[in-house]
């Protein structure tokens, strides 16, 4: 019997999105058709009954027979079979008709296949240099074993966690943190796999290898993250175990009270939950499309259901809040003999060839305010781990870190230790210049907040949905830009596991949380999250493939209509469904006196689909109060 219903099945499959419209569209034309008198030794709605009704009739039989599961299809199923029976062929074809409509519109809104998976797995390195007392040799990356000494080149990702035995880089560890600028290493200093060497050359020995590595750890946290993520069943098919027994019941009585069989069929086909059907997904495609205009690309269907009954919305720092690129917000000189434009000047021009991210950030932001034209440098070197090195107007001059300075014996008096400090309680990132002997001064960095998230905030909370900074930056970096976005919940230092557990913490306290993020490492948190949003301009792949919602262009102004949309759908769903019902109990009280008839019936309740889809559509041009039309 197994065998059987796999056969059936498969044979179901009709090929796609694309040709269930193409059936529908035939069926439709042959309902229109059958209204008129051919001549034809059968009824034109049988085209309807076989590619609508059919599939119907077979799943719900499926479903009995193997999982004893009572879906709304069975109650389609019997009305459609007992219309069929008495001769109401064109009652038996609407009713395949629209039921195959609002199955249509449900697979719209399933979400697509993801990739995030298996992009993730990309990042996992392939390979590792490992060294040996006969040299340098290249293995695949999961035979490595713990204790080993390996080389990591400039450009290559780190195979395995480990610790650093000798030589100075700088390493990117957005994969990790979400931190857009690299991080300097030296001899003692951790690495994790799947982070990416910029500059120098190191060695290390391997620390936490295979399924222990970092990469590994948070590829199990995608896979096992949404694992306890709730999906919305239709109302109808909630229902459908008691709207079965109810018909079924009312059926009977009726034609054992009145003799009349076709009374029975008339409350089966207007017990046919189409309008119940209908009712949601007709809202959530008007919704979807509402979103679209506003810059969002829905990828689940009941994303949007989710997200209106969200508590907590948990934002990442940098790329989401603020712009993720470092811009220079302060000059300092504390040498008398050049001013704050000498110090910017000088530092522009030695930094011209860096590729560093601070030094490209130096340059830009030295070319936007519209200074003048930059000279070439000479003798220009590139000290990985410590900054740069240049001549520039005769002078020599070192920017970078304090181990640069403290390498070159220059050395910082405590007044501007304590000034330098307060820049990076404040998470800012400083650049310390020498100029030939001394200590010169520094230039400040740091990411801006975008323009809108202050006022996004605020409508956030006015929309009763508290806002959490879930945040890998330091704490002193999430409590400034806390305090400035008036975000009193903070979390900061968090490895992707931690945003997991954050996530995890809030929903077992009973809240339902929207996470919005970036980065790859904010992706097992938006698969936990009740809802993920992903930034889709400056987002990673992974992030956006593990999302619900992708945020085409970055607007963060447009997540409270996106928040408040969804809470007018479910309004609208509410509504769909009162309606549908009350609609439903007068058509049987109508067909239990006799009034109506199968035909009238299938009409009536038709009719009643139509009025659901049209209240569904006024959420297309629905705008939250005092924002812009859609785009």
């Amino acid at each position: 019997m197994k065998k059987v219903i796999e056969t059936i099945e498969g044979a179901m499959e009709l090929g796609g999105t694309k040709k269930d419209i193409v059936l529908v569209v035939l069926s439709g034309i042959a309902l229109l058709l059958s209204m008129f008198d051919w001549n034809l030794p059968f009824n034109i709605a049988w085209v309807a009954i076989i590619f609508c009704g059919l599939p119907i009739v077979v799943e719900a039989i499926i479903g009995l027979i193997t999982e004893f599961d009572i879906k709304a299809d069975l109650l389609v199923s019997l009305a459609l079979i007992a219309s069929v029976c008495i001769g109401e062929d064109f009652a038996a074809g609407e009713i395949a008709f629209i039921m195959q409509i609002g199955g249509l519109l449900e697979e719209l809104t399933v979400a697509k296949a993801r990739a995030g998976i298996e992009n993730l797995v990309h990042l996992t390195p392939q390979t590792a240099r490992v060294l040996t007392d006969s040299g340098e040799k290249i293995v695949p990356a999961e035979q490595v074993a713990v204790g080993d000494r390996l080389r990591v080149l400039p450009g290559e990702t780190v195979p395995v966690d480990g610790i650093i035995l000798s030589g100075h880089t700088s390493v990117n560890q957005a994969v990790m943190t979400g931190e857009s600028l690299p991080v300097d290493k030296g001899i003692g200093d951790e690495v994790s796999s799947g982070t990416v060497n910029q500059f120098g050359a190191f060695e290390m020995r391997a620390v936490r290898v295979g399924e222990d590595s970092s990469i590994q750890r948070m590829i199990k946290l995608v896979q096992t993250a949404d694992a306890g993520k709730a999906k919305i069943v239709g109302l109808a098919d909630r229902w459908a175990t008691w709207i079965v027994v109810i018909a079924l019941s009312a059926a009977a009585i009726t034609w054992l009270v009145s003799g009349e069989i076709i009374r029975a069929v008339t409350i089966l086909v207007v017990f046919c939950p189409c309008s119940l059907v209908l009712a949601t997904p007709t809202a959530i495609m008007a919704a979807i499309g509402n979103a679209t205009k506003h810059g969002f690309l829905v990828r689940e269907g009941d994303a949007l259901e989710r997200l209106a009954g969200v508590t907590k919305i948990t934002f990442d720092k940098t790329g989401t809040l603020t712009y993720g690129t470092p811009k220079v917000t302060a000059v300092k000189s504390t040498d008398s003999r050049f001013c704050e434009d000498d110090i910017y000047t000088f530092v522009a021009e030695a930094e011209q060839l860096s590729e560093h991210p601070i030094g490209k950030a130096i340059v830009k932001s030295y070319q936007e305010t519209g200074n003048r034209a930059l000279e070439d440098c000479r003798d220009f070197k590139m000290l990985p781990g410590r900054g740069v090195s240049a001549i520039v107007c005769g002078k020599r001059i070192l920017a970078g870190n304090r181990e640069l300075l403290r390498e070159n014996g220059i050395v910082l008096e405590n007044a501007h230790k304590e000034e330098v400090q307060t820049h990076l309680d404040n998470g800012c990132t400083v650049t310390y210049v020498g100029i030939e002997d001394g200590f010169a001064g520094y230039i400040v960095l740091s990411d801006t907040i975008r323009e809108e998230s202050r006022e996004m905030i605020r409508s956030m909370k006015d929309l009763l949905v508290s806002p959490v900074l879930l945040t890998g930056d330091t704490a002193n970096a999430a409590n400034a830009i806390g305090q400035k976005l008036c975000i009193e919940e903070i979390k900061a230092e968090c490895l992707p596991e931690d945003k997991l557990q954050v996530i995890r913490e809030f929903q077992d306290g009973g809240d339902r949380v929207c996470m919005i993020g970036d980065g790859i490492n904010d992706a097992p948190a938006l698969k936990k999250a009740d809802v993920g949003i992903a930034m889709g301009g400056i987002g990673s792949d992974i992030a956006i493939d593990a999302a619900d919602i992708t945020l085409v262009d970055d607007e963060v102004k447009e997540l409270p209509h996106l928040l408040a949309l969804s809470k007018r759908m479910m309004k609208t769903i509410t509504l769909n469904l009162s309606f549908s019902m009350l609609l439903n109990f007068v058509a049987i009280v109508l067909a239990i006196t006799g009034i109506l008839n199968p035909v009238v019936g299938a009409l009536v309740h038709n009719a009643g689909s139509v009025l659901v889809i049209i209240n569904s559509a006024i959420l297309l041009q629905w705008k939250m109060a005092g924002t812009k039309p859609g785009k």
